[in-house]
């Protein structure tokens, strides 16, 4: 964690987090036309938070978006909170909030993390039910096959629909697929009230795409869920949701153990 306190420790880069926070999926020419930096110094920054994890990037034809990462903020949250005083505890948190919360003008949520496995062993994480279960409470039915219909068994309510459906499956490598559906079997299940029900399932379906690259004797995971609209209620609840999934899926993988659910 050395190479996160170093990168928080210089106000021009936490000038960068500041406007990621405030628009995030900012390209490189957006975010210096925000700030008085010139551009090699902004580039200078950027790669010092991207090595320290802090700031993620994505592809969009020939543009690279910028957007915030959680994961670093939130494995100090989960390794070492109890080692603070109240108010370190405190300042965590309101960064871990501002990390994690996916502003509604731009709202897609892109988490990146490292964690000690093999290609194989996570895409065997995400998609066989034996896995998902345990670190998600969740299972999915489908062959894996790009088009191929995918049902949902989202903490054991039983989710089908003809729009849920496989992007993309290269083993290893890549997968995406289309979000479920909102159903009021659903909605009881964790106690949503009649208006965030009506406003959940008035939204366009959204996706999810995993991307798994292997680096040294780590594999890199990077979540990209975006298709949201403006304001979503949905964008807001995974942004908050997908950093517990992820920081329990890496925990299963290299200890053997998932996180605790009151974790």
């Amino acid at each position: 964690m050395d190479e996160v306190f170093k990168a928080l420790a210089d106000p021009s880069r936490r000038a960068l987090l500041d406007s990621l926070n405030a628009r995030n999926g900012q390209t490189l020419r957006e975010l210096c036309a925000g700030l008085d930096m010139a551009r090699q110094s902004v580039s200078k920054h950027l790669a010092v938070l991207e090595e320290a994890e802090l700031v993620a990037t994505v592809r969009r034809g020939r543009e690279k978006l910028h957007y915030l990462n959680a994961a670093p903020v939130h494995e100090i949250a989960h390794r070492w909170i109890s080692r603070y005083d109240q108010p370190r505890v405190q300042a965590l948190a309101d960064l871990k909030l501002a990390l994690e919360e996916t502003p509604m003008d731009a709202p897609t949520f892109v988490y990146t993390t490292y964690i000690r496995t093999t290609p194989q062993k996570l895409w065997q994480a995400l998609t066989d039910p034996a896995f998902t279960r345990r670190y998600w409470a969740t299972e999915f039915t489908t062959d894996w096959s790009a088009g191929s219909p995918m049902t949902w068994d989202n903490h054991g309510v039983l989710l089908s629909d003809p729009e849920q459906v496989v992007l993309e499956a290269e083993p290893y490598t890549r997968l995406s697929y289309t979000w479920h559906a909102i159903t009021p079997e659903l909605a009881k299940r964790f106690g949503w009230d009649d208006e965030l029900l009506a406003r959940l399932s008035g939204e366009p379906r959204s996706k999810v795409t995993f991307t798994i690259e292997e680096n040294a004797q780590v594999v890199k995971l990077t979540v990209v869920h975006d298709g949201f609209e403006p304001g979503s209620s949905l964008a807001e609840m995974v942004s908050h949701g997908w950093p517990n999934v992820i920081a329990s899926l890496k925990t299963l993988l290299e200890t053997g153990e998932p996180l605790p659910e009151d974790a």
